[in-house]
């Protein structure tokens, strides 16, 4: 389908993800670590607007903080498309960031994922599903399931698929004011990498922990405080690598009453959990 001028004005969302148990199963020769996870979506996240060019660059409109211009993975994300597609097309990117950097919320994927679906359209590429997440998946490890779109328990490095069900439940989000690097989690001696793999088809609700959350505990004592803060409330996990907590409830308003209580200087928000997130 053509893409009209509605199309290039208009917002493109990019929804945030919790883990809902994340283990770390073993480690290939190359050193990536082996995972089993269960993604779901939040309807919180960042939104990106495009603007074509004439020029055929591909510029951010504004540059991210703490970023390097070559880093932000909007950028490389329409560059890889482009060449990909063999065409001399350009674009204006602009991220309005709303998930923190450094959180485990998925932000950096999921705004690279957003990137490769509107552009796919907006520059009438014509690539599948599949051949975006073939595409996201040289851009990092959690791209190809915001592509796929869909609650899943993810394997591998996190690029192999089987879709959950899951119930309806609300968040309570924490964001602790620390920005957590994946890759330090990850080299941590103490990291267990041998957590029993499971069966996609045996995991139910509330099963498996973080594996990395004793870490990231340990490295960053703010993430310990608030995984103890919510942990008097409801069921709570760190997501991903860290920084940011949830806990988990079965009505918003049970959860905005648990928001209702947040300490002054602690930072949360309320949100519902998503089985499909559409772009």
């Amino acid at each position: 389908m053509a893409a009209g001028l509605a199309d290039w004005d208009r917002d493109w969302p990019a929804p945030a993800k919790i883990n809902l148990f994340l283990h770390v199963v073993g480690r290939r020769d190359d050193g990536y670590h082996l995972l089993q996870t269960v993604f779901r979506f939040l309807d919180f996240g960042d939104v990106l607007r495009f603007a074509p060019r004439q020029d055929g660059e591909i510029v951010a409109a504004h540059a991210l903080p703490g970023v390097a211009a070559e880093g932000d993975l909007t950028v490389r994300a329409a560059r890889l498309l482009r060449d990909a597609a063999g065409i001399r097309a350009g674009a204006t990117i602009a991220l309005e960031k709303r998930i923190p950097l450094g959180g485990g919320l998925g932000g950096g994927s999921s705004d690279a994922a957003t990137t490769l679906i509107a552009l796919n359209r907006l520059w009438n590429c014509g690539f599948s599903s599949e051949r975006l997440q073939a595409l996201g998946l040289r851009l990092g490890a959690d791209v190809p399931i915001f592509i796929h779109g869909r609650s899943a328990f993810a394997e591998g490095v996190g690029e192999r698929f089987s879709d959950v069900a899951l119930p309806r439940a609300w968040y309570l989000i924490t964001m602790p004011d620390v920005s957590v690097p994946t890759a330090e989690i990850f080299r941590a001696p103490e990291l267990r990498r041998d957590t029993p793999a499971m069966r996609a088809a045996d995991w139910r609700p509330g099963i498996g922990d973080n594996d990395l959350e004793p870490v990231a505990c340990r490295l960053y004592p703010e993430v310990a405080k608030h995984l103890a803060w919510l942990r008097e409330r409801a069921p709570a996990r760190m997501s991903g690598s860290g920084a940011c907590c949830f806990a988990e409830f079965e009505s918003e308003a049970a959860a905005c009453a648990a928001a209702a209580t947040l300490p002054a200087g602690m930072r949360g928000l309320v949100a519902r959990g998503l089985d499909l997130c559409t772009h």
